[in-house]
């Protein structure tokens, strides 16, 4: 098939991309700037478009021909734009993106949304129908694009929807480098008890998942949550990814409602002035929200079987993190 992937040149697309391609599909990688893995893309054979997912000129520049759509674009972790960026992103640019499909006459649409819609999970783990309560405008964001999928598809066009964990593994070098770069010191800070229950995601895990929607019919007009075999308490993974860098590891605990009220403080001052803060509420809160997920639907209507476990992944992560230098001596980036 020809098949779209916005937000195709970041980390989630371009494993997705580099899966679609090895199995012979015409892969079109739409992303808002010329990534790292451009010029990889590129030479893999897939095309890639330069444009924002708000841009209508350039989606439908990436739409022609398209039969299929993963739509991984969104704004996260924008922290220097007005709120209003990730309503225009996350949900105007969902609506672009599916109205290009519409007119093109792609027959499914694969829209990735997150399992932060459901927010702190009060009663772990969280299925699908567990309470949507998101803690901030992604989150939000992301959610009110949801029904709009929805809505909006003619009942000729199939709709999924993935709401994947934590995403990790090589070719990221955000999402759990912080946990990496201070177990490399040899200390990790804990803020609270250490219980707060995380549900990683390995990336190959997640591409699994991507691919088993390819199939007409599978997934349609379902939400998944897509998360590895597995959750633990934070604690035992700042302990595990001790293990797969091989560096025993300190971890002294201290109180975490200073540490939020910190970081409330820290954002509105760096705000006004267009300053990333070292500290801010979205983080400190991987401290205090539990995130865990029951990935049974997955499993019995996708056929969903995560393969990479928690220490295999932190294996080949940590082993990533070093090739390319994230790991210096002084564990943090050259």
């Amino acid at each position: 098939m020809r098949i779209l992937v916005t937000g195709g040149t970041g980390f989630t697309g371009t494993a997705l991309v580099r899966r679609l391609r090895e199995d012979g599909h015409s892969v079109v990688a739409l992303d808002y700037k010329e990534g790292l893995q451009c010029d990889a893309l590129r030479a893999m054979g897939a095309e890639v478009v330069i444009g924002s997912v708000t841009d209508r000129a350039a989606v439908e520049r990436s739409m022609r021909g398209v039969e299929f759509v993963f739509h991984l674009a969104a704004a996260f972790r924008e922290l220097n734009v007005p709120n209003s960026f990730y309503d225009e992103v996350n949900v105007g640019g969902t609506r672009t993106v599916l109205e290009a499909a519409i007119r093109e006459g792609a027959w499914k649409f694969v829209y990735c949304s997150t399992c932060g819609v459901h927010g702190n999970v009060d009663h772990p783990p969280a299925g699908e129908d567990a309470p949507i309560q998101p803690a901030d405008y992604y989150q939000r964001t992301k959610y009110e694009a949801e029904p709009l999928v929805k809505a909006l598809a003619p009942a000729s066009m199939e709709t999924v929807i993935l709401r994947p964990a934590a995403i990790y593994g090589p070719g990221d070098p955000e999402r759990f480098f912080m946990i990496f770069k201070r177990v490399a010191r040899g200390s990790f800070p804990m803020f609270g008890s250490g219980r707060t229950l995380y549900h990683p995601l390995y990336i190959d895990n997640l591409v699994d998942a991507f691919m088993l929607c390819l199939p007409r019919g599978a997934g349609n007009g379902r939400e998944y949550l897509i998360a590895d075999e597995h959750y633990y308490p934070i604690q035992e993974i700042v302990e595990e990814v001790g293990r797969a860098l091989k560096v025993p590891v300190r971890i002294p605990h201290y109180p975490v409602l200073p540490v939020l009220v910190l970081g409330h403080v820290v954002e509105k001052l760096c705000k006004p002035f267009g300053l990333t803060p070292p500290i801010f509420p979205r983080r400190v809160d991987w401290y205090r929200q539990n995130r865990a997920f029951d990935i049974t639907r997955a499993k019995r209507e996708l056929g969903y079987a995560p393969q990479i476990p928690l220490d295999e992944g932190l294996r080949r992560t940590g082993e990533w993190y070093r090739e390319m230098g994230y790991l210096a001596a002084t564990g943090g980036k050259p």
